[in-house]
């Protein structure tokens, strides 16, 4: 998940081909029926059996109402997705599936169908939420809140655990943002050198934002390079294997 040109498709994209590199087998689902080029091989993709297109002649729907209505038409099949994953995980190799979601990010993330797809998924698999944040954008500290209120919103709405990924390190340094998470601080004087009428609203969340870094992880990545999909990859199978011991206890 992630904002409009975080570089979502391009980090599904290498992180296939990171997981490849390893030796270890993925699946990849696409779930943007406007998508125009995936630039990865879909395993499944939402546009084989639904085109977006059609659903926003034939309901008078505009691009988003009709990416909705897709994801709601795909949803009500989610059961069969799940019994497929099921089969191919008995009988085959499959360490990671991995669901690149649309690029409209609120489509996905404040629909009833992202909610149930991605239950019925937790609910056979550990699953992690990967929230892709554009590093060259959050430069500035407001635009940095706006999405750390985001990532926060979805994560308690989705009840998963999440994964920052600072995606784009290749063109800018991680620096400014990391220190904004280590440290409140950092960000409250960030934001007042900032003229912008924001700021003050956006100051008022420092705190809050605080007790939220407490309970994720974060990396540094890019999509173009490869660079931190290593420590990714050990970042989630440290959480599958926490989910697995939650399981077992609860057994």
């Amino acid at each position: 998940m992630g904002m409009a040109g975080s570089g979502k498709t391009t980090f599904v994209s290498k992180l296939e081909e990171e997981i490849l590199n390893k030796d270890q087998e993925s699946y990849i689902i696409n779930l943007d029926p406007a998508v125009h080029d995936t630039i990865y091989e879909a395993n499944m993709d939402i546009r084989d059996t639904i085109n977006y297109k059609d659903v926003m002649k034939t309901h008078n729907l505009g691009p988003n109402g009709s990416i909705m209505t897709s994801l709601n038409l795909f949803s009500t099949n989610i059961h069969k997705v799940v019994d497929l994953l099921e089969k191919k995980k008995n009988t085959e190799k499959l360490d990671f599936v991995v669901v690149d979601t649309p690029g409209q990010l609120e489509v996905f993330s404040w629909s009833a169908s992202g909610k149930l797809i991605s239950d019925s998924l937790a609910l056979v698999y550990p699953t992690v939420l990967v929230y892709v944040v554009d590093l060259v954008r959050n430069q500035n500290p407001n635009t940095f809140v706006s999405n750390m209120l985001y990532a926060l919103s979805i994560m308690y709405k989705m009840q998963l655990p999440l994964i920052l990924v600072l995606n784009k390190k290749d063109l800018v340094e991680e620096d400014t943002v990391v220190s904004w998470i280590s440290d409140y601080t950092e960000l409250q004087a960030a934001l007042d050198k900032d003229s912008e009428y924001i700021s003050s609203f956006s100051n008022s969340l420092c705190l809050a934002f605080e007790e939220f870094y407490k309970t994720i992880d974060y990396v540094s990545v890019s999509s173009k390079t490869g660079d931190g999909f290593g420590e990714l990859i050990q970042l989630i199978s440290k959480i599958e294997k926490d989910y697995s011991k939650e399981k077992n206890k609860s057994v």
